[in-house]
């Protein structure tokens, strides 16, 4: 039997690109949604029928009937935010039991990584990344450093005990002595910790030999990345960082997927640039353009609450993306953000001491030296929400984004014009290779619903 189809949707920015609505549109042709990457410091937001949904650390593929959602073994877990997620699921009628599976090889978050990480970013003399203190940093050094505990761990209760015990003791002394903090009680947290493991035992299981047998079954598999390209530990503006690889190659080592088992890669752009935290931003906006286009987009975290840093669309940034995610359509969300402006520069190029380079500094600092290169495009000045047809955009909008495709390696496949599942166009040769993920009833049934 010929293997299943597989498709990776990255970020192609600081995250916040709104993969989390492109992953709920396009898993109804999915049969398995699997999250490869981070933990609970990114939101995901749907909007289904007026209803918003923010997930952290569950795939937005459970939010479509049929389709089965996967944490790979490259994610990290709070134990006490996924029991939390999954609550609010099933308080929405959505059905988790039998459809959501956690890797038993992916890392746990417990409170000393919480602890260590707000004592780390509040310290004097430290780097402010801007983290947003859920401990995800923290659980990953404790991977890499061969000492973390993992949720096949945490269902062996006298392990879990042990694993505490002996982090606690030496967690405790370290924040003590470097950032005073306040000592965390190894009992209360493994009666904590046991009893959270007893709930989310039902749902851990092999999801590499998950996934690989869905595959081989002919089944469609989407890869849901989080954050975004220019976060990525090893590909990012380091060390304004996330600590995972949130690039398409993380796919493949977060999940226990062949890399040639990647089809297509899908990256996720906004139709302008944001970014929340700290770290370099050439095409960031200064002026009032950015409060309005904060206003309009409602750029607001959606875990944190905190006001994303706005900016104009980064083509030296897009092809650096498409070069080291290999990816091969576009996305291109919040289009209608735009709509109201006259004028629309796009940076297209950079220039240090003068000189155009192609590069993209591998320190922060290097940022500071970049000039970026604009290049000013007509605005549209007309509504584009709710347009579901290329051709009935705005003239003026077909060729912001047709530029903006040229320029930067890859066709754009889609464009959301609204935050609403139903706001969204497609391109032709995208929807028929999306649609050909799933067996011919469905797609005819997809194509009737679009």
């Amino acid at each position: 039997m010929k293997r299943g189809k597989t498709a990776v949707i990255v970020g192609a920015q600081w995250g916040d690109e709104g993969k989390g609505k492109i992953v709920d549109v396009l898993s109804e042709n999915f049969a398995v949604v699997a999250r490869y990457a981070g933990g609970h410091n990114a939101g995901h937001t749907v909007i289904i029928k007026g209803k918003k949904f923010v997930l952290q650390l569950v795939p937005c593929g459970v939010l479509r009937k049929g389709s089965r959602a996967i944490i790979g073994n490259g994610v990290v877990l709070d134990p006490l935010a996924f029991l939390k997620e999954v609550g609010m699921l099933r308080d929405h009628g959505v059905q988790v039991d039998g459809n959501l599976f956690v890797s038993s090889r992916a890392h746990v978050i417990l409170p000393y990584h919480r602890m260590i990480e707000m004592g780390a970013e509040n310290a004097p003399g430290r780097v402010k990344i801007g983290t947003t203190s859920r401990g995800i940093g923290p659980a990953y050094e404790d991977k890499m450093g061969r000492r973390g505990l993992r949720v096949a761990d945490l269902l062996d209760s006298g392990l879990l005990r042990t694993t505490i015990e002996n982090a606690c003791r030496e967690k405790n002394m370290i924040a003590h002595a470097l950032f005073n903090s306040e000592p965390i009680d190894p009992d209360s947290m493994y009666r904590e910790y046991a009893a959270a493991a007893e709930k989310i035992a039902p749902f851990v299981t092999d999801t590499t030999l998950l996934i690989n047998k869905a595959l081989d079954a002919g089944e469609s598999v989407m890869f849901e990345g989080a954050q975004g390209t220019m976060l990525d530990i090893d590909h990012g503006t380091y060390p304004f960082v996330t600590s995972s690889s949130s690039t398409s190659g993380g796919a493949a080592t977060g999940t226990g997927v062949a890399p040639n088992a990647i089809q297509n890669v899908i990256g996720v752009t906004k139709a302008y640039c944001t970014r929340v935290g700290g770290g370099p931003f050439p095409s960031e906006i200064k002026d009032e353009i950015g409060d309005q286009l904060r206003a309009r987009g409602n750029e607001y975290g959606a875990v944190t609450g905190r006001p994303r840093r706005c900016g104009w669309v980064d083509l030296p940034l897009l092809r650096y993306s498409q070069m080291v995610n290999g990816v091969n359509w576009w996305v291109i969300t919040k289009l209608d953000v735009l709509d109201e402006l006259a004028e629309i520069p796009v940076c297209v190029g950079y220039k240090i001491n003068g000189k155009k380079t192609d590069e993209i500094p591998a320190l922060a600092t290097g940022f500071e030296q970049v000039t970026p290169v604009y290049e000013k495009m007509p605005g549209w000045k007309k509504s584009t929400e709710g347009i579901a047809e290329f051709s009935k955009l705005p003239k003026k909008a077909q060729e912001y984004l047709r530029f903006i495709e040229r320029e930067s390696g890859a066709a754009i496949g889609m464009i959301s014009t609204g935050p609403d599942r139903d706001q969204t166009m497609f391109m032709p040769e995208f929807q028929a290779e999306m649609q050909a993920a799933r067996p011919a009833a469905k797609t005819a049934k997809i194509a009737r619903a679009r």
